[in-house]
């Protein structure tokens, strides 16, 4: 087999959203906004970052790929949130008890991750009662998965529901 393909799959419209609240290493942002340009998904970042956007090693992750980046960064999360249009807003946590697959994503909805070194701030957890979800792992084993790896994990999930109930049976 040789070449690229593109596989078949229905892309959410409106797109999904990433939302980063705080986001402080630049290459797991500079892979999350390639993962963002592969799959069409806009991505926000919002209050202060731990970097500048012309930061040599973000740039380096999302290689050449930035100009396929839906980019917006608003100065806070419900600046960023009033942004994002009337989609559900999902937040990931490792306090979360709820999996992310018992979420029932759809088109435009905003999947919230926080900092590397804090997550979401108790604060933002606590007015989102049932809105709060975690990926499963061996917590004895790590404290937590790399940002980009969880944001991909998410997103998939949610694309791969979308395109389920897009598709004909």
């Amino acid at each position: 087999m040789s070449g690229r393909h593109e596989l078949t799959q229905a892309w959410p419209a409106p797109p999904l959203n990433v939302v980063l609240l705080e986001p402080e290493i630049p290459p797991n942002t500079g892979t999350i906004a390639r993962l963002c340009a592969a799959t069409g998904t806009r991505l926000h970042l919002a209050g202060p970052l731990g970097f500048r956007l012309t930061d040599s090693k973000l740039r380096r992750a999302g290689l050449d790929y930035w100009d396929g980046v839906d980019l917006s960064r608003h100065t806070d999360l419900a600046a960023c949130l009033a942004a994002t249009g009337p989609g559900c807003v999902y937040y990931f946590s490792t306090r979360a008890t709820v999996p992310y697959t018992r979420v029932a994503y759809g088109p435009g909805d905003s999947l919230v991750f926080g900092s590397e070194t804090g997550g979401l701030p108790e604060s933002v957890l606590a007015a989102a009662p049932g809105c709060v979800f975690g990926i499963p792992m061996r917590v004895e084993r790590v404290r937590s998965l790399n940002l980009a790896t969880a944001v991909a994990i998410v997103l998939y999930e949610a694309l791969r529901q979308i395109d389920r109930r897009s598709s004909p049976a």
